[in-house]
C-alpha cells in the first residue's frame, strides 16, 4: 500500500472514531434528558370525579370560591348556577349536600351569589351573596340563620378571617367606590367599614396573617398602581396601613405561607411571591400565568393556582412554598378558576365545567 493510501486509511479510521464518540455522547445526552424528563414529569393525577344534583349543570357553570375546612374535612363550593353552597366530604370524596337560599346567577357575575365563603373557629359558615349581603349558616341544620347587608349595590365578594379578634373582612370590590366591611363573628354584626377611594380596579381576595396581625388584600391594576398592589389593613383600627406596589401582576387570588411569611399573588400575568412583613417582591414564577384563586396547603407546603387563562391552556399550577420554585402544571378545562386543598389527605379539589368537581392527588 502506498504512503497516500495509508494516510487516507489513517484519516478514515480517525474520522470513524470521532463519529463513534460523538454518537455515544449524543446517545448519553438524549438518554439523560429523557430520564430527567421522566423524573420531573407530572405527578398529580385525577383520582376522583364528584357529581351531584345539577353538578355540573349543562352549559356554563357559574361558580366562584372553593373553601376547605380542616376541622370537619368538608369542601365547600360557591355554586351560583344552583344558587347554593355545595358540600363535599374530603375523606371519601363524595357529595353530601347543598345549602340553598342564595341569589344565583342571572347573567352577570357582578351580582351572582354565593361568592366567598369560610368557616370560623366557632364552626359557623359565612357566605357572601350577589345582593351585597353576607349570610351566616348553621351547619348542624344547614340553614341560613342571619343575613347582614354590607350596603352596596352589587355582590359582596371575598372574605378573610381574623381568629384572634373574631373578625371577618368582606370585600365589595365591584362597586364604583370599592369598600371592605368588618363583621364580628361573635356578635354576628357589622362593626366597621373601610372605603378604598383610589382602588379604581376594584378589590379581590384578602388573607389574614396571624404573625403580623394584619389583613392583606389584592388590589387589581389602577391608575396609581398599573401593576396592581397589595393593601395592608389593621383589623383593630380598621384602617389602611400601607400599600405594596406589584410589577405587572394585576392580582386576583392571594395566599399566605405562615412559616415563611410569604404571600403568593395569583396574577393575570405571572404569579408573584412577596414578603408579607416588608412588601419586597422575592420572585416571579414564569412557568404559569393567568391565575384566579390560589391556595396554600400546610400538608405538603405547596401553593396551588387555578391558572384558567394561562396562554398555553388552562392548568392547575403547583409551586413549592419553601423554595418558591415551580413544580408542575396539570391541564384542566376552560373557566377552571377555583381551587382548594385538604391538608390532611393532600387532595386537591377543582370544579370543572362539563365534568364536575375533579379531585387530584399524587399517584
Amino acid at each position: 500500500m502506498g504512503t497516500s493510501a495509508k494516510t487516507r486509511l489513517t484519516w478514515s479510521l480517525a474520522i470513524l472514531l470521532v463519529l463513534a464518540t460523538i454518537a455515544t455522547s449524543v446517545s448519553y445526552v438524549v438518554t439523560t434528558h429523557l430520564a430527567q424528563a421522566q423524573e420531573t414529569s407530572q405527578s398529580l393525577r385525577q383520582i376522583a370525579l364528584i357529581t351531584g344534583p345539577n353538578i355540573p349543570p349543562r352549559g356554563l357553570w357559574a361558580f366562584d370560591i372553593s373553601f376547605e375546612d380542616d376541622q370537619s374535612q368538608v369542601y365547600y363550593l360557591a355554586d351560583a348556577s344552583n344558587a347554593s353552597v355545595d358540600l363535599i366530604d374530603t375523606r371519601t370524596n363524595t357529595f353530601i349536600g347543598q345549602i340553598g337560599g342564595f341569589r344565583g346567577f342571572h347573567g352577570s357575575r357582578e351580582t351572582q351569589g354565593p361568592g366567598g365563603m369560610l368557616v370560623d373557629d366557632l364552626g359557623q359558615l359565612w357566605a357572601t351573596d350577589g345582593d351585597s349581603t353576607v349570610k351566616l349558616i348553621d351547619l348542624s341544620s344547614r340553614t341560613i340563620v342571619a343575613t347582614l347587608d354590607t350596603g352596596g349595590t352589587k355582590r359582596a365578594d371575598e372574605m378573610a378571617y381574623d381568629p384572634q379578634d373574631q373578625l371577618l373582612l368582606v370585600t365589595n370590590g365591584s362597586e364604583t367606590v370599592p369598600f371592605a366591611t368588618f363583621i364580628s363573628v361573635t356578635k354576628r354584626a357589622i362593626v366597621g367599614k373601610l372605603v378604598f377611594t383610589d382602588a379604581g380596579g376594584g378589590l379581590e381576595a384578602p388573607v389574614f396573617d396571624a404573625q403580623t396581625h394584619l389583613f392583606y388584600l389584592s388590589m387589581p391594576a389602577n391608575k396609581q398602581y398599573p401593576g396592581g398592589a397589595v393593601a395592608v389593613v389593621d383589623p383593630l383600627t380598621q384602617r389602611l396601613v400601607r400599600e405594596y406596589p406589584l410589577p405587572a401582576c394585576d392580582p386576583s387570588g392571594i395566599a399566605l405561607d405562615p412559616t415563611t411569611q410569604e404571600l403568593l399573588l395569583g396574577c393575570s400575568g405571572h404569579p408573584v411571591i412577596m414578603s408579607a412583613p416588608t412588601g419586597q417582591v422575592i420572585s416571579t414564577v414564569l412557568q404559569t400565568s393567568g391565575c384566579d384563586e390560589v391556595w396554600y396547603s400546610r400538608g405538603d407546603q405547596r401553593f396551588y393556582l387555578a391558572a384558567f387563562t394561562n396562554p398555553n391552556g388552562p392548568v392547575l399550577s403547583v409551586i413549592d412554598a419553601t423554595t418558591g420554585t415551580w413544580v408542575e402544571n396539570v391541564a384542566t378545562v376552560k373557566k377552571a378558576h377555583s381551587v382548594a386543598v385538604d391538608p390532611l389527605t393532600n387532595h386537591i379539589f377543582v370544579p370543572e365545567t362539563g365534568r364536575g368537581i375533579v379531585v387530584y392527588a399524587e399517584t
